[in-house]
């Protein structure tokens, strides 16, 4: 619905309503206001705005509101704030807006700061109306402020107004503060801010608490939190329950929440979708799984079209069209089908191409469930402001494979030394490994890696897997 009746235009403008903050049940018409007005009453004069805004007059409406305004009335002075921003000059709406701000009004502070914020980038004066606003009160405020304050860097005063924000309610601040009480590694702090958010009803707050559960090895507790997301359509949540439920052999449970998941254009979810629907004996819904993940880039899911063409029907060349997809991915088993395919198929010139020298192996062991929560919950802390991703997957690859290469060790005073010797890598390279997987275990300690550092890691983790055996 428009500001004004009728005003179709301005009902999609992002702007405030106007006030009638102490007026709403005046029943006066215009026929009893107008004497009064005319006459200098600003309540009449404020009331007279309000009667042509909800007429849909807006020349009225701002002549009678600065009439009011002009009379101290700074409702009226906040209503014209709102009639700039939608219908006049951004400049008379800061200066309306101010003028309501002054006295301490913090709606119109925040509106003021927003405005400023937004349409100049004045951001040192929005911070001052912004902090003026919550200091009087407003929740909108602080959160806005902490955000401000993250952005810069000032982790303290930020987590400061995201408290003050939480306690009044805000579910959006006390999620942020489990974050920032993760990356400092005080993860009881972490665990009752998620959760206060979660119950709550913050759909992100109770999966992250999940994530949180899992990585400490509680998964009932990961769960029950899951299911709290799942409540609101969290796709990684319905993931997660798909993952449960499969680990307990119920592939019909398992089928529905990877679906749901899937659904929403998770790739990961789309290929699990497909291998659950092969499982269950329904390669029709498989293939339409296996598609999808393919037609997204994922080279297993490529791989696994491919077979399912060739085994349901002797589809030689959509197999050979999938395989060469997944093979240009790097994935090694469609690059040794696609070249037996080809040999079949008498060329032998491209058959050449793929069996000497295959693009490196992928990762396609399944980690610890502890192991892939924290990798989440380091993506999800280093993307929450706008920061560089870190592909999930990466960070997991690089747990999962320290977590394989270093079982065989009993005695581990000295990990690194012992990696070195058995693989002939640079101590360097396994030290910078190391501490890439601490920042991922234990927040807090360290600042979180940037992609180059989890690239360089990366990169370690699938030499040490070419040269140690496991892949």
């Amino acid at each position: 619905m428009g500001w004004w009746r009728g005003d179709q235009e301005t009902a999609a403008v992002s702007a405030p309503p106007p006030r009638n903050t102490g007026y709403e049940q005046d029943s006066d018409g215009e026929s009893d206001l107008l004497p009064a007005a005319h006459g200098g009453d600003v309540r009449a004069a404020h009331l007279l705005g309000r009667h042509f805004a909800q007429r849909g007059d807006r020349s009225a409406a701002r002549h009678w509101w600065e009439r009011a305004a002009a009379g101290g009335n700074m409702d009226s002075a906040y209503n014209l704030g709102v009639w700039h921003e939608k219908h006049g000059s951004l400049a008379e709406a800061v200066r309306w807006y101010e003028l309501a701000a002054g006295p301490g009004d913090a709606e119109a502070a925040v509106n003021l700061a927003t405005l400023l914020l937004e349409q100049r980038g004045d951001l040192p004066a929005a911070r001052r109306w912004f902090e003026k606003a919550a200091r009087a009160g407003s929740r909108a405020a602080a959160r806005r402020l902490a955000l401000i304050c993250e952005d810069a860097d000032e982790v303290k005063t930020a987590g400061e107004w995201h408290r003050r924000a939480a306690l009044d309610g805000d579910l959006a601040s006390a999620h942020d503060l489990g974050f920032l009480a993760y990356a400092a590694g005080e993860e009881d702090e972490a665990l009752r801010w998620w959760e206060t958010a979660a119950r709550g009803g913050h759909a992100p707050a109770a999966y992250h608490l999940g994530l949180f559960l899992q990585a400490n090895q509680d998964p009932e507790g990961a769960a029950a939190f899951y299911r709290l997301a799942a409540r609101s359509e969290h796709p990684g949540a319905a993931s997660q329950l798909g993952g449960i439920a499969l680990s307990r052999g119920d592939l019909r449970t398992a089928r529905a929440w990877f679906e749901r998941a899937a659904h929403t254009g998770r790739v990961y979810d789309q290929r699990t979708a497909g291998f659950v629907c092969v499982e269950m004996g329904d390669p029709r819904a498989a293939g339409h799984w296996f598609g999808r993940a393919a037609a997204g880039g994922d080279a297993d899911a490529a791989f696994n079209l491919g077979l399912l063409l060739i085994a349901e029907h002797d589809d030689l060349r959509g197999g050979q069209h999938w395989f060469r997809q997944a093979a240009r991915a790097g994935h090694r088993r469609a690059a040794a089908e696609l070249a037996s395919l080809l040999s079949a198929a008498g060329l032998p010139d491209e058959v050449e191409t793929w069996l000497p020298d295959p693009p490196g192996p992928a990762w396609d062991r399944a980690a610890e469930p502890e192991l892939v929560a924290r990798a989440e919950l380091t993506a999800a802390a280093v993307a929450r402001r706008g920061g560089t991703p870190l592909p999930v997957g990466d960070l997991t690859e690089i747990l999962g494979t320290w977590d394989l290469v270093t079982r065989p060790l009993r005695d581990r005073t000295d990990v690194t030394a012992w990696l070195a010797g058995q693989s002939g890598l640079s101590p360097n390279a396994i030290e910078h490994l190391g501490s890439v997987r601490a920042a991922l275990l234990r927040p807090g300690g360290a600042p979180w890696p940037t992609l180059a550092e989890v690239a360089h890691a990366l990169a370690t983790v699938r030499e040490l897997r070419a040269r140690l055996g496991p892949r």
